[in-house]
């Protein structure tokens, strides 16, 4: 019996780089694609990037012999260097798994930059949940962090 199940998080970074280059993390495909993908043993992820309101990203991947997850959003809002809104769909294979609105925000920390993100979802038929979720974004979260450090993305 089809299901929904709603949920909103929020994850607070710091990171020991100015905000121009946290920026420059998302809005750059090169950049984006060192640090957001799926496990290093998923091999290449299929990705797009096309930053500006109304452009979308696409990223696929999936470990082998198993599920291929796609990740496709549309970017809604872009505040140059401060905040961004983009809506997604996940999917396993063909089944959508989730609908979300994710915002970005940026702000100066000292020396650093301060991430906030925020995470409004709709998990679908019990087949992604709001925990996976916050625990995904936590480690890409965290591999762009290394990245920003001019370390691997993987830990």
């Amino acid at each position: 019996m089809p299901s929904v199940k709603h949920a909103t998080f929020t994850i607070e970074k710091t990171y020991d780089a100015p905000p121009s280059k946290v920026w420059r993390a998302w809005s750059d495909r090169d950049e984006k694609a060192a640090w957001f993908g799926g496990p290093e043993e998923w091999g290449p992820d299929e990705f797009e990037l096309d930053f500006r309101v109304g452009g979308r990203e696409i990223s696929r991947g999936g470990p082998p012999g198993g599920a291929v997850f796609s990740y496709d959003a549309t970017y809604r809002d872009i505040v140059p260097g401060e905040r961004f809104i983009y809506a997604y769909d996940m999917f396993s294979d063909e089944t959508r798994i989730s609908v979300s609105l994710g915002t970005v925000e940026l702000a100066a920390a000292g020396d650093g930059t301060r991430l906030t993100y925020t995470d409004h979802g709709a998990y679908l038929d019990g087949l992604d949940t709001p925990e996976e979720r916050e625990h995904g974004t936590n480690e890409l979260l965290d591999a762009l962090g290394r990245v920003l450090a001019g370390q691997p993305a993987t830990a």
